[in-house]
């Protein structure tokens, strides 16, 4: 590459760093939303038995009179900054009744339309789920003996309420001889145990792309990988090595037969971001020309060289520990259950399903960019890779640091 059209190349992949740095997007990928998860089951007729987990600072807050004064809000927020469990136990039962209140107003059962009456059914208790704690609140639902369906509502932490947006609630449930799962949020805010699969499907496909569309992180690495993709041979390769990766280790995390905490998992997903782009960048600056970025597209030959394997080995260990990650927001962790599964599997391919359209798209036109402006596709390639990398090595510093 000719001197003056490398510096003009450094000075693009220059901007482009520089845009992402002073935009300072957040370390939490994934935005300020949160997931609430509840088990249902009927332990005996006339009675729906409800565990709710709830993120425990967010409970705090939306609990309380929204004021600093409030004494949920004081003793609560104390608790959480000491980050001692006994201590948060203690804040929520103190105020058990603003608590159960919250709760209670924004969830509710419904048994043949009739609705539930919910009592406070044992302590709070404290777990920790992707690394923040969540507070589980048991309730008893006394509804009608002999209801043959019952629905489940759920507005827990509405956007109105203006600490997080989107909240989704994952409810799985063994009531009326039907167990599975279900997901709820503002579009769609209960479920009757007696849904059609195509409503189970719908909710779980959609809430595996929403998903991906809303995790910067894990379209970032898809981009990585993307513009270090000459051929089409290279992408399906890599697409399809972290589909498999993902896909293994998201549903034996999601069912609870592997645990990884997050703070692990998120770091090294950040940082799988920067070495996936800085590796086009090192084999790129390595050739010191354009001219592999000239080969046709549609190349069938399948061969690699050791370089080509390394990537893609890579790309499975680091698609691994992806996997780990969106089983951590789907948030089901309990004994193998082929009905559970199949909402896992449902959720896989909504996310299988966004990752292809956005190959689909972004794929064809850096292709078509590298075969008729071949240097300004190298420069295109470059700034998304030094910028994918940057912004990778930011948040893996966050994320390590806690941040």
């Amino acid at each position: 590459m000719p001197h003056a059209a490398r510096r003009r190349a450094a000075a693009v992949v220059v901007a482009a760093v520089a845009a992402v740095l002073t935009t300072a997007l957040p370390a939490l990928a994934h935005g300020f939303t949160s997931t609430v998860y509840v088990d249902a089951t009927a332990p005996e007729a006339g009675h729906v038995r409800t565990e709710i987990g709830l993120e425990y600072d967010l409970l705090v807050v939306s609990a309380a009179d929204y004021g600093k004064d409030d004494p949920l809000f004081r003793a609560g927020n104390a608790a959480f900054e000491g980050g001692d469990a006994k201590e948060q136990v203690a804040a929520l039962t103190a105020h058990a009744d603003s608590v159960v209140a919250y709760v209670t107003k924004r969830f509710g059962v419904t048994a043949d339309g009739e609705a539930c009456t919910p009592t406070k059914d044992g302590d709070f208790t404290i777990e920790e789920r992707e690394g923040v704690p969540y507070a589980l609140l048991p309730l008893d639902y006394r509804c009608p003996e002999r209801a043959e369906a019952h629905d489940v509502r759920s507005g827990l932490f509405p956007d109105s309420e203006g600490y997080v947006r989107d909240t989704k609630t994952i409810v799985t449930y063994d009531l009326d001889l039907q167990s599975g799962s279900a997901a709820l949020d503002a579009q769609r805010p209960s479920f009757s145990t007696h849904q059609s699969w195509t409503e189970r499907f719908w909710d779980f496909f959609r809430l595996g792309a929403e998903h991906l569309l809303g995790g910067i992180d894990h379209i970032l690495f898809l981009l990585a990988l993307i513009a270090g993709s000459r051929r089409l041979r290279e992408i399906v390769l890599a697409a399809t090595t972290f589909t498999l990766a993902h896909s293994v280790t998201f549903v034996l995390a999601a069912l609870g037969l592997v645990r990884v905490p997050a703070s692990f998992v998120e770091p090294v997903i950040a940082l799988s971001i920067a070495v996936v782009a800085g590796w086009h960048l090192w084999r790129t600056w390595r050739r010191g020309s354009h001219a592999s970025d000239l080969e046709t597209v549609g190349d069938s030959h399948l061969s690699l060289d050791a370089a080509g394997w390394g990537r893609l080995g890579v790309v499975f260990c680091f698609g691994l520990v992806h996997g780990l990650g969106f089983a951590g927001a789907l948030g089901i962790n309990e004994a193998w259950s082929w009905t559970l599964l199949w909402s896992l599997l449902v959720f896989n391919v909504g996310i299988e399903a966004v990752q292809l359209a956005i190959i689909v798209v972004v794929f064809p036109l850096l292709a078509l960019l590298r075969h008729r402006q071949p240097i300004v596709g190298l420069w295109a390639t470059g700034a998304i890779a030094a910028v994918v990398s940057v912004m990778g090595l930011v948040w893996f510093v966050q994320r390590l640091l806690g941040l």
